[in-house]
């Protein structure tokens, strides 16, 4: 094992973890004393995927969420990994073959817009690609045995990107392309997605299928404006998809009883052999594009309980948002922290009772008594 990743020795995560070294003396910090191992696959240093100036999505995400893992003093128990390119055909398992040839493409021709707000460069090619073989990686780290928990820290994100189509910073949906092909091999698998925006690309590719279950806590009204309650899943998987819309405000208490009373009820009756987090970071109560106001502890409370769902090493974690660089790497480490057992919580937990009827809803939809 080694103690850092190399891109952690300079630039902008040396900055942030000098600061936030700074702003905690004095607090009684978790230091690890753990023997079980994080996989985590990430490139920060070659990241060729840029934005233009101002966009939220950029590359000081991946120097803020590793450099909290730092920060809560994992770096003992974490193997780092260079993450491989996924193949065309890998891509191809979630998307459709127009769909990787228009990135392909329109990356070799110098770049531009695909959307709005979504953008690439001749560089996001291979980098799109390789955070899709992260989470491919991570699937063959836990396979193999050589992990119990598995955390893609990539860029771009990928829970927008519908079969067809790019969309909210996304090129490809890099959970979707291992958990497609996980249930060809004739697994059942289970995303819980916590990002504060709706995974309209994920709910799209899999809203059909029997043998992948998605469930999605996010903010509503919010972009991308999908994610109703009444989209339960297709006529070949009924009950296969759940959305909780949660409004403004909604605190961590409510996330973890929704946890409790209706999601994690709804995974058991599923029986997943693998679950994958889509963990985005943007419900912190710090982040600029919603205003969800969860803290790192709440996302540490989620983590565990997740992962009791399924067989020991069968979890993977995958970075979606979080745009508060802070709030990214707080969370990130007290997510990863309390996976392996430890304690880092660098805040508090937050509680509240708005989104209580979202709970209330769900359980009378879902016949949850």
């Amino acid at each position: 094992m080694c103690c850092h990743p190399p891109w952690v020795q300079h630039g902008t995560a040396v900055l942030l973890a000098t600061r936030f070294v700074h702003s905690l003396e004095g607090r009684n910090l978790y230091t690890a004393d753990v023997g079980t191992p994080i996989a985590v696959y990430a490139a920060a240093d070659l990241d060729r995927h840029s934005t233009p100036s101002g966009h939220p999505e950029h590359h000081g995400r991946l120097d803020a969420s590793l450099a909290g893992l730092s920060e809560a003093e994992l770096d003992d128990a974490i193997e780092y990994h260079v993450p491989r390119l996924a193949s065309v055909d890998e891509l191809r398992l979630a998307h459709t073959p127009a769909h990787v040839e228009r990135i392909e493409r329109v990356c070799a021709a110098g770049g531009g817009a695909l959307d709005g707000d979504t953008y690439v460069v001749t560089g996001s090619w291979d980098t799109a690609r390789r955070a899709a073989g992260a989470v491919l990686d991570a699937v063959e780290a836990l396979q193999s045995g050589t992990c119990d928990v598995a955390f893609a820290a990539v860029r771009p994100p990928g829970h927008h990107a519908v079969k067809a189509e790019p969309m909210g910073f996304c090129l490809f949906n890099n959970v979707a392309v291992a958990a497609a092909q996980l249930a060809a091999q004739g697994s059942r698998v289970a995303i819980v997605d916590w990002d504060v925006h709706h995974g309209n690309g994920t709910q799209d590719i899999f809203y059909d299928d029997p043998n992948v279950l998605y469930v999605s806590l996010h903010e509503s009204p919010l972009y991308p404006g999908t994610g109703h309650a009444f989209e339960t899943g297709g006529p070949a998987a009924p009950g296969t998809n759940l959305n909780l819309p949660f409004p403004r405000g909604t605190r961590g208490d409510v996330y973890r009883q929704a946890l409790d009373e209706v999601v994690m009820p709804i995974v058991e009756r599923f029986a997943p052999d693998w679950l994958f987090i889509s963990a985005g970071f943007d419900a912190h109560r710090q982040d600029p594009l919603a205003g969800l106001e969860l803290t790192s502890a709440d996302y540490a409370d989620l983590a565990v309980r997740l992962q009791s769902l399924v067989p020991n090493r069968r979890t993977v974690v995958v970075l979606e948002g979080g745009y508060d660089l802070e709030a990214l790497a707080y969370s990130t480490g007290a997510t990863l922290s309390s996976m392996v057992g430890g304690n880092y919580r660098p805040e508090p937990a937050s509680t509240g009772e708005i989104g209580l009827p979202t709970i209330v809803a769900a359980r009378q939809r879902w016949d949850l008594h």
